[in-house]
């Protein structure tokens, strides 16, 4: 989805869905509703699942450049439902899927109604904090630390009453 061709808390809410994904490591995978829930909107992981669906393909066309977010940057296939399938989507859409994750050595299985799932003990990806937001709030502990050091030591300057 391009700016402009929605409102701003809209591409807001599209460009936080891309980049929480880019966080899921090679190999792992997570839930629409553990991304919604990292974004402060568990109520919403269908919307995450609309943000991926609209995520376009990169440009094959070497004299066009690709969007800001496509399915060659955002990892896409790593999100899955909280029941550790891949959900049915259009032809052989579920298939493609299982393809990409089998290619970063994710084990998919196929059960006899041809659905796909992946065991989330093993490859489930599901962290209180994404890792850019965990580096955040450890640096503000660090700089608390600092802080509070300083005190300690009379290194504050303090204005004087």
């Amino acid at each position: 989805m391009a700016p402009g061709s929605r409102s701003e808390e809209v591409w807001a809410w599209y460009e936080a869905v891309y980049e929480a994904v880019q966080e899921i490591p090679r190999g792992r995978v997570t839930s629409y509703g553990h991304i919604a829930k990292l974004l402060g909107k568990p109520e919403c992981p269908r919307q995450v699942g609309v943000c991926l669906k609209h995520l376009p393909s990169p440009s094959s066309d070497a004299s066009k450049p690709s969007a800001r977010w496509h399915s060659g940057n955002v990892p896409w296939q790593r999100v899955i439902n909280s029941k550790g399938c891949i959900s049915p989507r259009g032809p052989s859409g579920a298939s493609h899927q299982a393809a990409a994750l089998r290619r970063e050595q994710v084990h998919v299985d196929q059960g006899s109604m041809g659905e796909y799932s992946i065991d989330l003990a093993t490859y489930g990806w599901f962290p209180d904090v994404l890792p850019s937001e965990a580096a955040e709030l450890s640096s503000d502990d660090e700089d608390d630390e600092n802080e509070s050091e300083a005190d300690e030591r009379g290194d504050v300057d303090r204005p004087r009453s």
